[in-house]
């Protein structure tokens, strides 16, 4: 199995920065995309980035240009710059991974338990 544990979540000031980090262990052959999502009460879950194994990387619409994913292959993690962190920005965010394990010859997503950011105005 694998597991996906984040870290860096917290209470942060409108106009802050925090960094989000994701990492992934269990039976890992290789992992393909990587990413953050995020859900704040009442609202759907929506993408905030991925990254390929590659280094290819996609943002939404509303960090583009604040937010930095990156990854560290060697650890099996992610990370989430967030810069310039707005009310808006308040939310669970959950960590995601497209993994393909020992026992398997398929890659499967799988998901952290998610980290609470707070944002005060």
């Amino acid at each position: 199995q694998v597991h996906l544990v984040e870290s860096g979540g917290g209470l942060v000031q409108a106009g802050g920065s925090r960094r989000l980090s994701c990492a992934a262990s269990g039976s890992i052959f290789s992992i393909n995309a990587m990413g953050w999502y995020r859900q704040a009460p009442g609202k759907q879950r929506e993408l905030v980035a991925t990254i390929t194994s590659g280094d290819n990387t996609n943002y939404g619409s509303s960090v583009k240009g604040r937010f930095t994913i990156s990854r560290d292959n060697a650890k099996n993690t992610v990370y989430l710059q967030m810069n310039s962190l707005t009310p808006e920005d308040a939310a669970i965010y959950y960590c995601n991974a497209n993994v393909r394990i020992y026992q398997s010859d398929w890659y499967r997503d799988y998901w952290g338990q998610g980290t609470q950011v707070t944002v005060s105005s």
